[in-house]
């Protein structure tokens, strides 16, 4: 029987108000255990700064095994910087995903991106989710180009449906999107966000699909230690999640 392909999902690191003491002890995990890669769901930043960019990357480029990263609300330029909020939203986060993602390259999994994350949008809180319908096409599409591959992830920022924690990310469209990814074979949507941990098996359109959320690495705690998830994947076993905490 081979081994279990195990991925870590971490998310809301938020260089600026980082834990640094959490954040070691992630990275003696990520060097001890070795996953085949870690998944970061957003909010790398704390106010989307030229220094805290430069902080995560700093981080980021010691992480000795494949990244895949998702932007967050918080990794947008902050709202006293509105013409680069406006014009560049996006210009600090794909710099830092240029040069520090590395796809793990396996047969066996695929993960998805899905942006929950507007510059602007049409209500008071900006920091709340949203899935806009080009960027559900391209996750769709995504998923069409690889349902031979047994293990599908979606990545994203908000929690698509609430998960009844003390934060929400109320993301307009969420219950439409998870849906259509089940439809399109996802079995699980990975995020952050509400800083706490979750795992939730819902039914999205007469179909099972798991909601799978990171708690945080920061600071900004809510209801949980500093922590994140493991993943352990197989043919036999499925898909198991285990949340580990700092402290």
């Amino acid at each position: 029987m081979a081994p279990p392909l195990v991925l870590f999902h971490a998310s809301d690191l938020h260089f600026g108000y980082e834990d640094r003491e959490a954040l070691a002890w992630f990275m003696a995990e990520i060097e001890r255990d070795r996953p085949a890669a870690v998944l970061c769901t957003g909010d790398l930043t704390m106010r989307g700064t030229a220094r805290e960019f430069a902080l995560a990357r700093d981080w980021l480029e010691q992480v000795p095994v494949p990244l895949l990263l998702e932007p967050g609300n918080h990794d947008v330029p902050y709202y006293w910087y509105p013409l680069a909020r406006t014009f560049r939203p996006w210009r600090q986060f794909r710099a830092l995903k240029a040069a520090v993602e590395r796809d793990p390259g396996l047969d066996q999994l695929a993960v998805v991106p899905l942006r929950t994350v507007a510059a602007a949008q049409w209500r008071l809180n900006w920091s709340k989710g949203r899935v806009a319908t080009r960027d559900l096409d391209a996750a769709l599409q995504g998923l069409a180009h690889v349902q031979s591959r047994p293990l599908r992830l979606v990545t994203c920022h908000h929690p698509l449906l609430d998960a009844g924690l003390a934060s929400s990310g109320s993301t307009r469209g969420g219950k439409r999107a998870l849906a259509a990814l089940a439809r399109a074979g996802a079995q699980a949507v990975l995020s952050g966000h509400v800083h706490d941990a979750f795992d939730l098996t819902v039914e999205a359109d007469g179909l099972p699909i798991r909601m799978i959320g990171a708690g945080t690495l920061s600071q900004r705690l809510r209801s949980t230690a500093p922590g994140y998830n493991r993943l352990e994947w197989s043919e036999e076993g499925g898909l198991a999640v285990r949340h580990c905490t700092f402290g």
